[in-house]
Formats: C-alpha cells, structure tokens, sequence
C-alpha cells in the first residue's frame, strides 16, 4: 500500500487466536524511526536546553482583565517562566516531596498549570493531572488512588479539593491554590491538620534551601493521566519519559512532508485540557522549540475573539470546535446576500477542483485565496497555517471545507492516552485522504487483527479489524491495576478497541469500537453499559439501549418502558383510552419519560454529555427474534443500530 511499507507478514489465525495481518511502518520509517535528541532523557531537558537557546522568547501569555475587558496578551520569557519553576520545584522538595512521588494538578490550562509541570519533570516527580469530568467522585478517587500529598488547584477549584477531606487525608498533606486562599478555606483545612498555601505564599517557601536535581532517566515515568474507565473508576495511564520524547521527537514529520517545520516564532493557543494527552503533547512539542503558548479565558464562545488577538500558526481542535465555526462560516455565506454568496461558492468550487487534481491547497487558488478566503483566516488570527483535528473524528465534509476556505493545512489524527496521543495523522494535500486518519507516524508499527464475531478480517479484501500499535510510545501500565494491562497488551501489542480499515493509500479509516465505550463530537467518553446501569433504574423503564457517536454531542435513547407503570402514569394524567402502542408514541408520554430519564441523570450526578437528549418509547421489547439480544440477552449493538438506524436519525434531527 501506497505510503505504508511491510515488515512483518499476515498471520493467519489458528482457533485460539484470531488471524492478524501485515504489520506495517510509514514509508518513510523504512530503514528506522526517528532518531531521538542527544542529551534529552526528559522532558525538562527540552525546556532547559530551550531556555539556555531562547532565555528572552515569549512563552507563556495570558489575557488581563483590566475594568471588565480584556487587555492584549501579557507574557513570561522562558528564563522568566524556569526561574519560576525553580521556585516551585524547591518549595515541592522542602514538604519532603522527591523523585518517584507524585504531585496532582487540578484546573483550567494556565502559566501556573504549565511551570508546576516542569517542577515536576526537573525532579523526577511524577505529574497527575485532576481532571473533574472524568465523574463526580474523580478527584477524590485519583487523589487516594494516586497517593498524592500535594496538590495544585486553580483559585476556584481550591474548595472541591477542600471537599475531599477527610476522604483524602491519609495522603493529602498540601494544598497549593494558583492564586488567593480564603480565611475559611485555611480554617478548614487546618481542622484536618493540612497545610495550604497561596501561590505567592507557596513560590517563598522554599527560600533558603538548594535541591540537587536528581538524576532522571528515559524509563522513568513522566505523569500518570487518569481516563475513562468502562467500570466506573477512571485508569491511570502511565506514560514514560521516553514515550513522550519519541512522541514529540517524532512529530516534525507531518511538517516536512510540506516543507514546513516548527520554530521558535510559532505560537499555540492552548484550550484544550492539559489533563489529556492530545494538548500536553503539543505544548511539550512548542516549549522544546522555544515557541509561544496563549491560554484561552475559559470560554468557548470567546474563542474566536482569543484566537484572534493571540494569532496563532498551528491550531489544534477537536470536532466539535471546528463543527461551530463550519456552520458559523456557512451560516455567515447564507445570509450574505446573492453576490456575496454567488462569488463565495464559485471560489470554493474551483479551489476544491484544483486540490481534488492535486495541487496544493497553497497553490490552489491564490487569487481567490486573497479575494474571498483571507477573510477566514483573519478571523482565524490570520497565520494559522496547520489546523489539527483531534479526539473524535472530523465530519468529511467540514474537513474537506475547512482544507479549501482557510487557507492552511488542515490534518486530522488519532491515538489514545495509551499512545501516547497522535498515532495516525492524515497528510496535508492528499484530498483522498479525507474521512481518515492517515497513515501510522513514523515511530510505531500497526496491524489489524480480525475480530470474527462481528465479522471484521484483517486478511480480507479489504482489510478491517482492531487497530494493534507496537513502539516506544506506547504506555507502561496502568497505575495499580496490571489486570487491566493484560487485556489490551497481548505479545507487545496494544490492543486499542477501535476498529480500522486500510485504504488503499495507506491511511486508515476508524469504522467502529469493539467495546462499548465511545467518544462524543467534543471528545468525552462514554462507558454506555455503566450508564445503561444507571438509567435502568429508573422503575417505569423495563430495558433501555443508549446510543451516541463520535459525530454527536449528545446521547438519545430507545426505550421499553413498564407498560403497567407507564399505563398508570397515563390514568393519572387524563390520558385514556389508548392502547400501549399508541400511548408510547404520545408526546407527553416521552417527555415524562426523559424527564424521569435527567431527574435520575441529576441525582446520580451524571455529567452533561452523559444526560439524554431525546427518547423514543418502543411499546415491542427487545428480544432475540430479531437478533437484537443475544441468548443470555446482552444487546446486540452493531444489529440495534441497523434496525433503529431511521429512529436514531430522528432522534438526533429533534435535538437540533
């Protein structure tokens, strides 16, 4: 295949395993992978040999408020930002805190975010980031599960950690707010015999002592990152000093198939959470070159205004963001009136036609880029010149928009925290790519293993199965539970639970998931069986199936109600004389149900993504005559889909 080279031929299976086929390296990885920076055996390294280079670059930039509005980008060198770091790393060690411990963090993206992690990396303390979507108790289970004795928290998440005690305060010692403490919340932390400091307290408490930093290696680990697990308790995913520089080591790749690389003048807007593996990666990647990093205000619907006055060059996102500035941009081109709109789709139409013949986006249409498009990048910053999906997949036809309107390369890529973040990563002008996610990187191996029971094989014509990746990316475990480890690394190889497809270009298409957990459009994950759990004890409901995909932000569901309970509801209602069919087609019938549905959601402390949005009640229970249960009635997702297919679709037009 064209972009891929085999270096392991197809097994075929042998009833105890399933067959697998080629593995395969990117083409340019052929004689080996990327070599690794001399001198790096972490990612501090990175920063320090980034400081000793660009002391006076900008690095870390935040937005004033100044009465009420905010000011222009405010920024800290990178000598400004290590010395710092130095501060706290010294203040960490002086609470006996030292290599091979492990410290937590805890709030939106922010200098302070980012110069604590390098504490952490110069003395070998493993960095945890809190992350409260994960569910309702999460902070409480990472902080006891962890062990952590400290933890960083954004000012106006300090009380939620003050909530945990006493819970956590059998490893809980510190506390560190990013900004001010308040008397009350020293007061109840000094009842449970804590300690808590504000930034400003905590960056003097080290004054007068001198920490050695210790030796790091490469198989050290770097941080554990905690994410979704499908029994309720999130995982955390130990990821290695050396998997992260052979990530970002790796990462120049997609770059140079352009011709273009990252300097020490780009500059990243971070909003995505550092907590996941996608936007810490990137930032690491953007410090290792004395690049600059604007922190967004925390919301979203100010980001274009963000995005604008930063200006950033590469522009990360996950579907859901470039979802709302698609049908912002579309919405604009409507309402423009006939010329406006006229020009507008003449001018998208002969640039796709020339990408489409393989010209590149940047020769494609330069006068039309400068007449019409132009006003997209501008409202994009105006130098973004890489825009990089991530997370979920991208909807074809807003990726194959976004590739002709603005101006810039736009990639699509997918890996999980067990990878490290980016696996996959479509190549910038290869319109044939769109709707994947491109071939491997160029520092991991992939084969696909066929998955029988539901009919995906590797070895077929076209070759469909579990996406397997081998490297040195690859995590080191999860965090104290190794029985979790032995179901997704079989012989060296992690098992992602995603199924992909080869196209005949080398990229791989993602079609499916073998498990039943699954990411929204805006990248959260959903363990369906654990909230089909919960939904399921709502008593006028008899069986219930959940369904979202990656391309939604939200769920809906089919539901068996209880047709003597639902009956009952109706009789005290004023609503006689129907059958049960009819009366679950009834609208009032369906907004008690989903108002049974979120009373539940709030009471279980679910969170928004995870409420439902639309039901349908279905008056003929699921049984297996119609194959959608199995024997020991387990739903048969891939056949509820199939046969539900039209009503999910209007499910989802009813939320729109």
């Amino acid at each position: 295949m064209k972009n891929l080279v085999e270096v392991e031929p197809a097994i075929p299976g042998n009833g105890e395993k399933p067959s697998v086929g080629p593995t395969y390296r990117n083409v340019f990885a052929k004689d080996g992978f990327p070599a690794e920076p001399h001198g790096v055996n972490s990612c501090w390294d990175f920063f320090r040999l980034a400081v000793e280079k660009y002391p006076n670059n900008k690095m870390l930039g935040r937005r004033p408020i100044i009465d009420g509005k905010a000011g222009d980008y405010t920024w800290l060198t990178y000598k400004e930002a290590y010395d710092t770091a130095i501060k706290i790393g010294t203040s960490i060690r002086s609470k006996g805190i030292g290599k091979g411990e492990k410290c937590g963090i805890y709030g939106a993206n922010s200098p302070e975010w980012i110069m604590t992690m390098e504490a952490c990396n110069a003395h070998g303390i493993y960095c945890v980031p809190l992350y409260d979507s994960l569910g309702a108790n999460a902070i409480e289970f990472i902080i006891n599960h962890a062990e952590l004795q400290i933890v960083f928290a954004e000012e106006k998440k300090v009380f939620q950690v003050i909530k945990t005690i006493p819970q956590t305060s059998e490893y809980l010692k510190t506390i560190v707010s990013f900004g001010k403490v308040t008397e009350d919340q020293r007061e109840e932390v000094k009842k449970h015999g804590l300690s808590i400091y504000s930034w400003d307290e905590f960056l003097i408490l080290g004054d007068g002592h001198n920490y050695e930093f210790p030796k790091v290696q490469k198989s050290d680990l770097c941080t554990i990152m905690y994410t979704s697990g499908t029994t309720g308790d999130p995982k955390g995913v130990m990821l290695s000093n050396e998997s992260l520089i052979c990530m970002i080591s790796g990462m120049d790749s997609v770059l140079q198939t352009v011709n273009q690389e990252l300097t020490d003048k780009d500059v990243y807007l971070s909003y995505l959470p550092l907590a996941h593996a996608f936007d810490r990666i990137f930032e690491e990647w953007f410090i290792s070159r004395g690049a600059a990093i604007g922190f967004w205000r925390g919301d979203v619907k100010l980001l274009v205004e963000d995005l604008g006055v930063l200006k950033p060059t590469i522009f990360c996102a996950v579907p859901r963001v470039l979802d709302r500035i698609y049908s912002g941009l579309t919405a604009k081109i409507s309402t423009g009136g006939l010329l406006k709109k006229t020009l507008f789709n003449f001018s998208l139409n002969h640039k796709l036609g020339s990408m489409r013949k393989g010209v590149g986006q940047e020769k494609a249409a330069p006068f039309f880029d400068k007449l019409v498009f132009s006003k997209v990048k501008e409202g994009l910053g105006g130098k973004v010149r890489f825009i990089v999906s991530g997370a979920a997949p991208l909807a074809k036809h807003v990726e194959e928009f976004l590739r002709v309107v603005s101006c810039s390369f736009v990639v699509q890529g997918y890996g999980l925290t067990e990878t490290c973040a980016g696996s996959f990563i479509s190549l910038p002008n290869e319109m044939g790519m769109l709707g994947t996610v491109g071939p491997p990187v160029q520092n991991i191996e992939v084969r696909l293993e066929s998955v029988p029971e539901m009919e995906y094989d590797a070895l077929g014509d076209t070759p469909r199965g579990e996406i397997c990746i081998r490297g040195r990316t690859l995590f080191s475990g999860y965090y104290k539970r190794d029985d979790l480890v032995k179901e997704v690394m079989i012989d060296g190889w992690f098992h992602t639970g995603d199924i992909g497809e080869w196209q005949p270009d080398g990229s791989l298409k993602v079609i499916d998931r073998k498990k039943n957990i699954f990411k929204l459009s805006q990248g959260e994950y959903v363990a369906v069986e654990n909230l089909e759990n919960v939904y399921g004890l709502v008593p006028d409901l008899d069986m219930i199936w959940v369904y979202g995909n990656s391309f939604e932000s939200c769920l809906v569901a089919v539901v068996n109600p209880n047709e003597q309970a639902l009956k009952r509801w109706a009789g005290n209602n004023g609503i006689d004389g129907e059958d049960f069919a009819a009366l679950c087609a009834n609208p009032k019938a369906k907004e008690y149900i989903l108002g049974e549905l979120t009373k539940l959601a709030k009471e279980k402390k679910l969170k928004g993504y995870e409420f439902i949005k639309a039901v349908h009640l279905e008056p003929v229970p699921f049984d297996i005559e119609r194959d959608l249960l199995t024997p020991t009635y387990k739903k048969k997702r891939p056949q509820m889909l199939k046969y539900y297919q039209t009503v999910i679709d209007d499910l989802y037009k009813s939320t729109k």
